[in-house]
């Protein structure tokens, strides 16, 4: 029962941002079908034997249940039976379960139909004809990614009794197909500080392919953790990372060995003991989430990351935004350094932000991960407006004196505008994904709260590194060019690179709301700038540009709220690898074919990922290796929401896009640098 408290408080807590959605709950105690369909099957038996009774669930499309252990959240099935006198029931056996990650929480789940089998002890008094009641009350919880519902059912069913051993019935043969197969030896395991060794007699011919454990104890292991596997002699050695909080420990263990994608598996008990080290590790990956890398470490690879994503293209149209007030730092070593450490703040207050929402919006049960605003077509107008504003303001035609970094001021105008600066920087630069920033952003969504937010923290420091540089340094500073005339033309020339980033903001609202969303925003644009150019002849002329000012404001929230609906998502892409949309289906069927796989996830709002597949992946000499090596191409297009993208990203600690991931022949997965070249997918596939 405590066991069973413990979990409902889990599942609750993981499902309190879905609380809007609590009428559902409440249909299924008013008498509305629930969303896991149960059914009590018997099949019948002779008195003295056992028979098998099933507890058939079917779930609804975008609904599961759980395994008797249901990993980080979720709760098993609760049964109470009542049945006739010297009659028992057994330990139900379940089928071999699916696992599913949830904002980094490890469930063991059943997606489609299933079936528990328990075994009931017939009274050997009974007579043969008659027919043995058997009721059952049963509970369990209904869940999709978003919401969970607690569901019962009062469940009855007649066992025909018979004289004689009754037919194999088709349906329970199938059922018991399912279920893992029993280990005819023991395993033997051990547990230290940080894992736990297993060593299952097994012999090493034995096909595996996405091999997995399930335990059937609760609170011993990181359910999401990776687990690794290795071959020494007929025995499998695995090992998987302790729980991290309140690990507990065992004297004996049951489990499952998932086998394949195809629900087989061998039940297995294991008991204290000796489990040989070394081996060879097993060809292949798990589907859990890898093991994540200190915290020091992690920090280091989040503060060089974002020290990267300076030099990185997706960051180059904010360059021009940088360039002038570093050209102006020279003026004052006090203000220098005021304005350093106001860019920092605005830079790691926009990092802390963007952190703080994606977290909560997974904890919430939203499958988004780093750069989740660019997937919201209003975000993207937004940001256009933005753009191009800017860039009117750098071409003179109209005038801001916040932020300080494009005109004249105060010192405290130079201290709001290096702030805002930092914001806008930061906003713009972290969509993209570079070296060290990857591991780093995906440790960040498995981490719990606060050292999560200490990553995005390290993230903003390293972006703002080269400022806060130039500002304490005065031999770097000393550097910098005096502030003169040439500023004028110096700033005239940095529209161009705004500009061209207003342009590409302009093609990438086509491509993720369609043509009418894109022309209406247009439309809404040039009434925008018309207004800004009234505001600049307004400003030359002496008078208040407040009143134009305002007009512009208005006219671009009127503009972000009558546009249309944006078009879904395009199902197909034009490439020259003919690479066929991600699904988790098509990848494990490619690689149940034995085909080398190349899995290429990307994004229109991504400019590492243009760059990539202009230079590497979309040119007719990859296209003719890969064409020779038979190579499965996926594509996962990530500029709109989508789960399944999301949640393999999360599986391969990734926290964004660009990613890589070549599969093997052989089945191994190997995750590929984030800048390709051409010569290294033609030796990949030749390999």
């Amino acid at each position: 029962m405590k066991k069973r408290r413990y979990r409902l408080s889990v599942t609750l807590l993981c499902q309190l941002l879905a609380l809007v959605l609590m009428p559902i709950a409440v249909r299924a105690q008013t008498g509305a079908p629930p969303h896991i369909a149960a059914q009590l099957v018997a099949a019948p038996a002779a008195p003295g034997s056992e028979a098998m009774v099933a507890i058939h669930m079917t779930p609804e499309k975008g609904w599961h249940g759980y395994w008797s252990n249901p990993g980080d959240a979720g709760l098993g099935m609760e049964l109470d039976w009542t049945l006739p006198k010297g009659a028992k029931a057994g330990t139900p056996r379940y089928p071999v379960p699916q696992t599913l990650v949830v904002s980094g929480l490890m469930n063991h789940v059943f997606e489609h139909d299933y079936a528990v089998l328990v075994p009931i002890t017939v009274p050997a008094d009974a007579a043969p004809g008659s027919r043995l009641p058997i009721r059952l009350a049963a509970q369990w919880l209904a869940c999709t990614e978003q919401i969970c519902v607690p569901e019962r059912a009062e469940l009855a069913v007649e066992l025909p009794l018979v004289a004689a051993a009754p037919a194999p019935d088709a349906r329970f043969a199938e059922w018991t197909r399912r279920l893992p197969a029993p280990l005819d030896a023991s395993a033997t395991f051990a547990l230290d500080s940080k894992a736990l060794h297993l060593a299952i007699p097994l012999p090493a011919t034995t096909p595996l392919a996405s091999p997995h454990v399930f335990l059937g104890e609760d609170k011993l292991v990181d359910y999401a953790a990776r687990q690794t596997f290795a071959w020494n002699g007929d025995r499998l050695i695995v090992t998987i990372p302790r729980a991290r909080i309140d690990a507990r420990d065992a004297s004996a263990l049951t489990g499952v060995l998932r086998l394949d994608g195809d629900g087989n598996g061998i039940a297995f008990s294991a008991r204290p003991g000796a489990v040989p080290t070394g081996g060879t590790p097993l060809a292949g990956d798990t589907a859990s989430t890898p093991a994540l890398a200190p915290l020091p470490l992690l920090l280091l690879a989040a503060l060089a990351g974002g020290l990267l994503l300076n030099v990185m293209p997706c960051v180059f149209p904010i360059l021009s935004l940088k360039a002038l007030s570093l050209a102006r730092a020279g003026e004052s070593e006090a203000h220098a350094r005021i304005e350093g450490l106001a860019y920092a703040a605005g830079v790691v207050t926009a990092c802390l932000a963007l952190g703080g929402v994606l977290l909560a919006l997974r904890a919430g049960g939203q499958e988004v991960g780093w750069a989740f605003q660019l997937q919201e077509p209003l975000v993207v107008i937004a940001l256009l407006l933005l753009a191009a504003a800017i860039t009117a303001n750098l071409l003179g035609l109209f005038e801001l004196t916040v932020p300080g970094f494009v005109s004249g001021g105060s010192p405290s105008s130079f201290t709001r505008g290096a702030f805002v600066t930092g914001l806008l920087a930061a906003f713009v630069a972290t969509p993209c994904t570079g070296p060290f920033m990857a591991s780093a952003m995906g440790a960040a969504l498995l981490l719990p709260v606060l050292p999560a937010m200490a990553l995005f923290a390290a993230l903003g420091v390293g972006i703002a590194l080269p400022f806060l540089a130039i500002a304490f340094i005065p031999p770097l500073r000393r550097r910098m060019p005096r502030p003169g005339a040439w500023m004028v033309t110096f700033r005239r020339w940095l529209a161009v690179p705004m500009g061209l980033t207003a342009l590409a903001l302009a093609w990438l609202t086509w491509k993720v709301g369609g043509p009418w969303f894109a022309g209406e925003a247009l439309l809404g644009l040039a009434l925008v700038m018309a207004a800004l150019f009234v505001m600049g002849r307004t400003q030359r002329k002496g008078g208040s540009a407040r009143p134009a000012a305002a007009i512009a404001l208005a006219v671009a929230v009127f503009a972000l709220v009558v546009l249309p609906p944006p078009m879904p998502p395009a199902a197909s892409v034009d490439s020259i690898l003919g690479a066929r949309p991600f699904s988790e289906t098509a990848l494990a069927d490619a690689r149940a074919a034995g085909k080398p796989v190349f899995v290429w996830m990307t994004a229109d709002w991504c400019l590492s990922c243009k760059v990539n597949e202009e230079v590497a992946i979309e040119r007719t000499e990859t296209k003719a290796a890969f064409d020779k090596a038979g190579v499965v191409v996926l594509r996962g297009d990530w500029t709109r929401r989508d789960p399944a993208i999301t949640r393999y990203l999360t599986a391969q600690g990734a926290a964004g896009v660009p990613l890589y991931v070549w599969y093997g022949r052989d089945g191994k997965a190997v995750q590929l640098p984030q800048v390709l070249t051409s010569d290294l997918l033609a030796r990949q596939a030749g390999g």
